[in-house]
């Protein structure tokens, strides 16, 4: 597909939706259903976000990333957390040469599997918090450094983190503080049985498929810049914003459930991303402007991990989702 830069609001957003809408069809060739779940993926994306999902095994995790990986022509690698696994095997590290031509030793550093567009982490909550933060410098300054050297990191860059929500024992649980630096939380469910059916159909027959590049590198990164100058409503941002005040117990804002149920809420980041994911929402549906629905679509992974449920809540058996929709109800 010939890529030119939309020269209008309205080209844009058609662009856009009609590449979004592409992405999806591919990517629907490998893995069926989990239509959500690729849409909060892709806005992830766009918006210059990375993901956290939470799912059993068998989810087809990594096939999605890898065929998403294929869709948008990026190079893509996976780390399978362990408890052993070094800083070190996910940057990089150096190797000891010998040159021919003057006997000379140097050093050569040898580039990990972070220096990728997409990188899968799976099962980061097994490894301990030391290997987690060289990924998560990764992620937030979009370059790591080994051996008192700094790399840049390419982009696109986007990072895909799974936590296997079961078998717990022995794991290093991200803390809220990290976790903040994903933007959404997104929840892998079972497929329904006729989906469960196709899969099966699919994954025990002779069976072979092209995935179509749709997108390059210099088109995401284009149409990233593209979601960034979409203009955004003063009622939609104060919407947005108040959402996110209003789980800060103990504020002005906040409603007397919140002061009841959390002991800690969402900070700014999960108002940026909001903002984000709406305007990415919005051209994904060809919209050239934001609505409250983009807003209330994206509250649930993107509060998710931020807010944080305490004694009572549980007591009565609430999560951080229901305590979500109950704001947004209230909004």
């Amino acid at each position: 597909m010939k890529y030119s830069v939309p020269e209008t609001p309205e080209e844009a957003a058609k662009f856009f939706s009609e590449s979004f809408q592409k992405i999806k069809d591919e990517i629907a060739k490998n893995v069926v259903g989990q239509k959500e779940v690729i849409d909060q993926l892709l806005i992830s994306l766009f918006s210059r976000g990375h993901c956290v999902l939470i799912g059993v095994p068998g989810l087809a995790k990594t096939l999605l990333i890898q065929t998403l990986a294929q869709t948008l022509n990026l190079s893509f690698s996976r780390i399978q957390f362990t408890p052993d696994l070094m800083p070190g095997d996910i940057t990089g590290t150096e190797v000891i040469e010998d040159e021919k031509e003057t006997g000379r030793k140097n050093f050569r550093f040898i580039k990990g599997p972070i220096f990728a567009n997409i990188v899968l982490a799976d099962e980061i909550n097994r490894t301990p918090p030391k290997t987690q933060a060289a990924l998560l410098e990764g992620m937030q300054e979009y370059n790591i450094t080994a051996s008192g050297q700094t790399f840049r990191l390419d982009k696109p860059f986007f990072v895909l983190a799974t936590q296997n929500p079961i078998e717990q024992e022995g794991t290093y649980p991200l803390p809220e503080a990290q976790l903040d630096r994903f933007m959404f939380n997104i929840w892998l469910d079972y497929p329904a049985m006729e989906e469960e059916k196709q899969i099966v159909h699919q994954t025990t027959s002779p069976r072979k498929v092209e995935i179509n590049s749709i997108l390059d590198k210099e088109q995401i990164i284009e149409l990233q810049n593209i979601i960034r100058e979409v203009p955004l409503p003063d009622h939609v941002l104060h919407k947005a914003v108040t959402l996110t005040t209003q789980t800060r117990p103990n504020t002005t804002q906040a409603p007397d459930f919140v002061n009841k149920y959390l002991s800690w809420g969402a900070g700014p980041r999960a108002s940026q991303y909001l903002v984000l994911g709406a305007k990415t929402r919005a051209l994904s549906q060809g919209r050239y402007n934001v609505e409250m629905d983009d807003i209330k679509a994206l509250a649930v992974p993107v509060l998710r991990h931020r807010i944080v449920t305490n004694y009572a809540a549980e007591a009565e058996g609430l999560t951080t989702v229901d305590i979500i929709n109950k704001l947004l109800k209230n909004l």
